[in-house]
């Protein structure tokens, strides 16, 4: 595998420098994150106002749903390699999140929620490897870190604006709750109506006509996407569900009301510097981005199991809002790298896939370190994790000699 090489000038990591079908693509997240968040805050209160909402069902569902997302991102990346063009697979995906996202506020009972959710999750299976890989596409190698940054900048400004357009609706607006899950359906459609008319993909040669056949074996991806898989699960068996975040917020006496505060706050770090920080993987290499994100989010992990206070809590959250600028874009344009462009929706929906499937054990284990041990414990077993991973790239996963992937 040729290492990706940085060109000797660097453009700025500007959004405005970057192609068009990504910037729509991002949009295309915004919005969609947005309707996705109009609901998400709002479950709690719809299951509360629903007979009897068992939680063991719900927590068993929802790991089911998560799983079966991780397996369909893994066929849908296999598909879109095969496919002449990979835009289809990510109208689908969209399109069928959006079509059934909005029915949670018919819901009667609470295996209506739990169904909304599952064929959701199915959706962003669908979309997600085909996705990144069509960025990878139309991006030059030297820029892909500021495009996956800009992606997940977007994503997490989405993540603010839903739940605050919610609060609008409800408390401004007074609107009733189920009109306000309905609503959701307004940026997920805008969503949709932006993809298929500002996304544009130039159609790909045909795969060799054994590499479509369904029976034959595909070529491995490369050794060093693998060792760089490896060490990214590593990585997301230390990371628990960003709820416990939250929970720690309660426990160090932050209000319920609140919390959604703190919530926004986080994504708006993220989405303010996720540009950035995708862009300083093309300037300075992405396994070298990726070592420095890794060892941050490992000391605020550590921080976090002695914060006792609502302002050491948000000091902390801020700093560890950066690890994730800082790591998103830049291990998504660490796979573009190192894969084939042929083989690129596959790569993406082995990346996805892992991930979903390592982040059930890690939340599970994590929740039992916490009910057992305490608080504290969890947060610093999730530290020591992070810094093994972080050892694993730097031991196991070659420094090529270009600077983008360096």
């Amino acid at each position: 595998m040729k290492a990706v090489v940085e060109t000797s000038a660097t453009a700025p990591h500007s959004p405005s420098r970057l192609p068009r079908t990504v910037l729509a693509l991002g949009a295309v997240s915004f919005l969609t994150d947005a309707s996705s968040e109009m609901i998400f805050p709002l479950l709690p209160v719809l299951l509360a106002t629903l007979p009897g909402a068992p939680a063991v069902a719900l927590g068993l569902i929802e790991g089911v749903a998560e799983a079966t997302s991780a397996a369909v991102k893994v066929i849908s990346g296999r598909l879109s390699d095969r496919a002449p063009r990979r835009k289809p697979l990510v109208v689908a995906g969209y399109g069928l999140s959006t079509a059934v996202r909005p029915l949670v506020s018919l819901a009667a009972a609470w295996p209506h929620v739990l169904l909304v959710r599952f064929v959701d999750r199915i959706g962003k299976g669908v979309r997600s490897a085909p996705r990144d890989a069509l960025i990878a596409e139309v991006t030059p190698p030297e820029r892909r870190g500021a495009a996956y940054g800009l992606h997940r900048a977007m994503d997490n400004a989405g993540a603010v604006a839903g739940p605050l357009l919610a609060a609008a609706l409800l408390g401004l607006f007074a609107l009733p709750l189920r009109t306000v899950l309905a609503l959701s359906a307004v940026p997920g459609v805008l969503a949709v109506l932006v993809l298929v008319f500002a996304v544009k993909e130039k159609p790909r040669p045909a795969p060799p006509p054994a590499s479509r056949d369904a029976a034959g074996p595909a070529a491995p991806l490369p050794p060093a996407f693998r060792r760089v898989a490896v060490a990214i699960t590593l990585f997301t068996l230390s990371a628990s569900s960003d709820s416990f975040l939250l929970l720690k917020a309660r426990e160090v006496g932050i209000s319920a009301a609140g919390i959604p505060l703190v919530w926004a706050f986080s994504n708006a770090v993220r989405a303010a510097l996720g540009t950035w920080g995708g862009g300083l993987s093309d300037r300075f290499g992405r396994k070298r981005l990726l070592l420095v994100a890794w060892t941050l989010y490992a000391s605020c992990y550590a921080l976090f199991a002695f914060v006792r206070t609502p302002a050491a809590l948000l000091s902390v959250l801020g700093v560890y809002s950066i690890h994730a600028a800082l790591s998103e874009g830049a291990e998504r344009a660490l796979v573009a790298d190192l894969v084939p462009a042929g083989s690129r929706g596959r790569a993406f929906g082995w990346f996805h896939g892992l991930l979903g499937l390592a982040a059930l054990p890690a939340s599970a284990g994590f929740g039992v370190l916490w009910t057992l041990y305490g608080s504290g414990t969890a947060f610093l077993a999730g530290a020591a994790v992070a810094l093994l991973a972080a050892l694993f790239l730097a031991l196991a996963v070659p420094s090529p000699a270009g600077r983008a992937v360096r």
